[in-house]
Order: structure tokens, then C-alpha cells, then sequence
């Protein structure tokens, strides 16, 4: 099996990672230099990037890929996010604080068979902008496309994805029965612990819970999605804390869905000036509204995925208790199938997606 690639010319970080890997039973190929790096960037199931040497990756211009991490030794040092950005990492590792996660790390690529899950993130950029329903038809569409995919509802106070999608009397368990989760958790028992439909698997909140999910929970469940898993899209709340802080540093991409209106756009800045405090890749859903895509792009400073719009009767449907549609001629299914489409062209899998769509 190909090595995970540390890039530094930290001697002494150097050796804070080669322990750690070597505590989590794995071996790393090393690079002094970014240019080094080249023939082992996109190989590498898991690339590890020096601080050091971050502007200078970043400036090689490498292709995007999951499984990049960011390292430093150094406290409080205000360019680290910007580095983050720059390399296209997903998550900051600051040591010797994240020891135990970044060994995580390592021992998830050292085992035959893991994976590397992708995870998305959808927040609303406020209240009623349809993130809920935009994660839920994302994961329902990934299903479909034979991809494995869990649907994450780490919003306590959002009413429940199973509800969402008609199915809150499915047997298997709930966040109450996992908050005391640390360390890892078998990806297939997770898997088949909790509610499923086809390739579809649902981790939501019991009705009446609206305890937060401890963040150590999150991680281990989180970790064992990634391992079992294609796709995590996890519904997350637009008030940040530390469970949901955990799942935006592991994100791939992470959904904005923003309401193209002048309080939407301000709204939305407020959670967004949160976001880039925790994940690097932020895209924003732009719900219709008398401002301009373009206009909504550029106030906010990210990339735009697309205009979602309106769909017909969809808050009559949802009453009466149907998931979402998925056709791709309708507004929310073509909009995530062509998202879909996107991500699995950025982020190959390890899928075969050779099979016809369930109907």
C-alpha cells in the first residue's frame, strides 16, 4: 500500500510526525522540499504538509485532493489558516495538541480496506434558507447513485432529518445512543447500528433531544464514517461549537446556502466570517432574491456552486410527510445531481459507479 507523504524541513517536526506514525503502526514517505513531493502528491492516500513549507507547496500549484493535512508546532500563529487555504488542506493539526488525532489519521490509512470518505458540510446562511432539505436530497442523490453515504444531522435544534425525510419511525439508533462514543468505532457496526435505506444511512437526534453532541463523539463517529463510507453530508447548525467545529475540519467542501436579498447576504457574512475560522473550501448555494449570483459571490468573497431555485409545492410535500424529489428535472435534484457530478470530478472515489440509478 502506497505511504502517507510528509512534506517539512522541520527537523524537529519531522520527528514529532515520524513518532506519531510510527505509534499508529504506519510508515511515511518523506519530501525536504516541495519539488520532491511531486511524484507522490496525488498517490499518497493521506498528505501531510509542514508549515514550514506550506507557501511554498502552494505555489507549485498542486492539484486538489482530499486527505490533506496541515501541521505546526508553532501556538497562535495568525497565518495558519491562510496557509491552510493556500495548500488546499482540510484541517489544521496543531501539536503536540492533536497527537491523538493526527495518530488517528494514520492508523485510518495504515488499515487495508479503509477508505477516504468525502464530507460535505450545508449551513444556512439563516433561518428557513433550505439547508436541511438541500443536505437531505444530497445524500438521497449520492444514495441513488450507488455511492454509500451517511446523512449526518449534527443540529440538534434543526427537527430532525429522519422527519425530513419520512422516516422517523425507522428502527436503529439515534445520537443519545452514541454520545458516549471516544475512540474509534467500527465503521461497519456503525453502519449497521443505524437506520438505513438501500445505501443510505441516517444518524439524527431522538425528538425531544437537543443536547449537543459531545465533540469527542463526533470525531469518532465522524472518523469511522470516513473509513465506511463514500459520502458524509452533514446538516450542520449555523452556530458553531465543537462537535460541529470537528466535522468542518474534516470537510471537503462545505455548502453556504445563502438568500440573494440584502439581509440574507449580511446574514449570511456573520456565519461565514465563523466558517473560515474552521475549514478551508466554503462555496456558496445562492437561494433566488433581487440580488445577482454574481453580486452574492463577490460580497461574500467564495465561490459560487450554483443558483438553487425555488421548488414547487416542495413545503406541502414535506407535510405531508414525502423526502424531497431527486429528478433531475426538477430545481432541487438537478441542482444536486450537477453538484454531485462536480465533486466526484474533484475527489474520485473508490465507488464503482458503473451501475444504472435506483429509479
Amino acid at each position: 500500500m502506497t505511504r502517507p507523504l510528509a512534506i517539512t524541513a522541520d527537523d524537529d517536526l519531522l520527528d514529532d510526525l515520524l513518532r506519531i506514525s510510527a505509534a499508529a503502526g504506519s510508515e511515511l514517505d518523506v519530501a525536504h522540499a516541495p519539488a520532491h513531493a511531486r511524484p507522490f502528491w496525488a498517490k499518497a492516500p493521506l498528505v501531510v504538509v509542514g508549515s514550514d513549507l506550506a507557501d511554498a507547496v502552494a505555489r507549485l500549484g498542486p492539484p486538489r485532493r482530499s486527505r490533506v493535512l496541515l501541521v505546526t508546532r508553532a501556538g497562535e500563529d495568525p497565518d495558519v489558516w491562510r496557509r491552510c487555504v493556500a495548500v488546499g488542506a482540510q484541517a489544521v493539526m496543531e501539536l503536540p495538541a492533536a497527537e491523538r488525532q493526527l495518530a488517528d489519521e494514520f492508523a485510518d490509512v495504515g488499515q487495508a480496506g479503509d477508505g477516504a470518505g468525502l464530507v460535505v458540510g450545508v449551513v444556512g446562511g439563516r433561518g428557513g434558507a433550505g439547508a436541511s432539505v438541500l443536505a437531505a436530497t444530497l445524500a438521497r442523490g449520492a444514495a441513488r447513485r450507488r455511492m454509500r453515504t451517511l446523512l449526518l444531522d449534527a443540529d440538534p435544534l434543526g427537527g430532525g432529518l429522519d422527519v425530513l425525510l419520512g422516516q422517523e419511525e425507522a428502527s436503529g439508533l439515534r445520537w443519545s445512543d452514541l454520545v458516549a462514543r471516544e475512540g474509534r468505532v467500527n465503521p461497519s457496526a456503525l453502519q449497521a447500528a443505524l437506520p438505513s435505506f438501500g445505501d443510505l444511512t441516517v444518524l439524527a437526534f431522538h425528538r425531544g433531544d437537543a443536547s449537543p453532541v459531545p465533540a469527542e463523539a463526533m470525531r469518532s463517529v465522524l472518523d469511522a464514517a470516513r473509513r465506511g463510507f463514500d459520502l458524509v453530508v452533514a446538516d450542520l447548525p449555523r452556530h458553531v461549537d465543537e462537535a460541529s467545529a470537528g466535522v468542518l475540519a474534516r470537510a471537503t467542501t462545505t455548502l453556504l446556502v445563502v438568500s440573494a436579498d440584502v439581509r440574507g447576504v449580511l446574514a449570511a457574512d456573520q456565519v461565514l466570517r465563523v466558517l473560515r475560522g474552521h475549514t478551508a473550501d466554503i462555496r456558496a448555494v445562492i437561494r433566488p432574491g433581487v440580488l445577482e449570483e454574481e453580486t452574492v459571490s463577490s460580497s461574500l468573497g467564495v465561490a459560487s456552486a450554483g443558483t438553487l431555485p425555488d421548488q414547487p409545492r416542495l413545503a406541502a410535500m414535506l407535510d405531508r410527510g414525502e423526502a424531497p424529489p431527486l429528478s433531475p428535472k426538477t430545481p432541487l435534484g438537478g441542482f444536486c445531481a450537477s453538484f454531485l457530478d462536480l465533486l466526484v470530478d474533484e475527489h474520485p472515489l473508490s465507488y464503482s459507479p458503473d451501475t444504472e440509478p435506483r429509479p
